[in-house]
């Protein structure tokens, strides 16, 4: 078997970059290790920067998208019994899109087969050969070997792919908290989100679709799940939520939860020889900042651009900048998640000025035109990479 790209991993990333490349003539193949039921239907987040939603558009799904997404102009920090607005259209002149990676998966694979793409779900990579390139894999009982011009990393944090990359260096932060999330059949009771620090830990109130709530408590990273029941959790989530004017949640079924640690992880280089890495394979955010499904958009695009220059032209000039475009990317995102994560969230080993510190901060984030721009930007998202060497 052979292809022009060998894509592992059939999440957003991998599905999106053949897309990107069926558009420009450049043929490929996803190998996906689970079956489509299960990639349709895992729970992932889904807050997009206007970035996203463009080259979403401009890859040909975002149909249901413009009809379904939730498109926010501002969000709110919750602290001190009060609520403060950040209005991000108005610093920045760019929206967010509420809109679950869920049902972007859903879009890519409907367009891909639609269009003939060659997705091969239940196909196990076991080895990727950057040198000469090409990937081999297990599928029906069998090994098969895709030889290829091209291999994409899109298999996530836990994939073949970064391993495979000799020499990798990486840069790890671990967090002394998780959070507790949970999807709940109830209407949002906030039409922006709801970022908000308490004494007691943070929460976050985000949204799904108007008939469906998305929220968050910040936990243990060893929390038994348990332990919680649904009425625990409604009542802890009212406390942190709680405001002097009387704002009240509203609660309702609990559908789904899960306990996710939280760390910053970040890979060098994205890139050995053939092999390009993408998304999770080689960078983890903490959710905070709700930046790992844009940075593996961005990645992505990058990597369309630079295989396109090169099958048409046969440069590889932009194929040499892919690692140095996307990290400088990757890093601010790291730092901006790192923040809102540090500002929000209590730390369990923080004393007493420690503690001062971070609501001084948070004042002067609500307060200062200067800070609250500088959050809008980052949130929003900043311009994807310049393509230029």
């Amino acid at each position: 078997m052979r292809t022009q790209v060998a894509i592992i991993g059939g999440g957003p990333a991998g599905l999106l970059l053949s897309q990107l490349l069926h558009r420009q003539g450049i043929d490929s193949v996803v190998l996906e290790s689970r079956d489509r039921e299960y990639v349709e239907h895992r729970q992932r987040a889904g807050m997009l920067e206007q970035g996203t939603t463009d080259v979403l558009r401009d890859a040909g799904v975002g149909e249901r998208l413009d009809r379904e997404g939730l498109v926010h102009h501002g969000l709110e920090l919750r602290f001190g019994g009060a609520g403060h607005r950040i209005p991000l259209t108005d610093l920045t002149g760019r929206t967010v899109t509420v809109y679950a990676q869920t049902e972007i998966v859903k879009d890519l694979v409907a367009r891909r087969l639609a269009d003939g793409g060659d997705i091969r779900f239940e196909a196990e990579v076991v080895a990727v050969d950057p040198s000469a390139p090409s990937v081999t894999f297990r599928r029906d009982g069998r090994t098969h070997t895709l030889e290829c011009d091209f291999v994409a990393g899109c298999d996530g944090f836990h994939g073949v792919s970064r391993p495979a990359v000799p020499g990798v260096r990486t840069f790890t932060r671990e967090y002394p908290f998780a959070w507790l999330g949970i999807l709940a059949d109830v209407p949002p009771s906030t039409e922006e989100l709801i970022y908000a620090n308490h004494d007691r830990g943070f929460a976050l109130h985000s949204l799904r679709s108007p008939k469906v709530s998305r929220l968050y408590l910040q936990v243990a990273p060893d929390e038994d799940l348990a332990a919680w029941s649904d009425q625990r959790i409604w009542d802890e989530l009212a406390a942190r939520f709680a405001t002097d004017d009387g704002w009240e949640l509203t609660p309702g079924p609990i559908t789904d939860r899960a306990v996710t640690p939280m760390r910053s992880f970040v890979a060098e280089p994205m890139r050995h020889d053939r092999l390009f890495l993408a998304g999770d394979a080689a960078h983890i955010v903490p959710p905070t900042g709700a930046k790992g499904l844009n940075l593996a958009v961005s990645d992505v695009t990058v990597l369309a651009a630079a295989l396109t220059e090169y099958y048409a032209t046969g440069s590889e000039t932009l194929l040499d900048a892919y690692s140095q475009h996307c990290l400088r990317r990757v890093w601010r995102a790291e730092h901006f998640s790192y923040w809102m994560t540090t500002l929000l969230h209590v730390d369990p080993a923080a004393d007493d000025f420690a503690l001062r510190l971070q609501r001084s901060h948070l004042d002067y984030v609500v307060s200062s035109k200067a800070a609250s721009t500088s959050l809008a930007e980052n949130y929003v998202g900043l311009p994807l990479p310049g393509l230029t060497a």
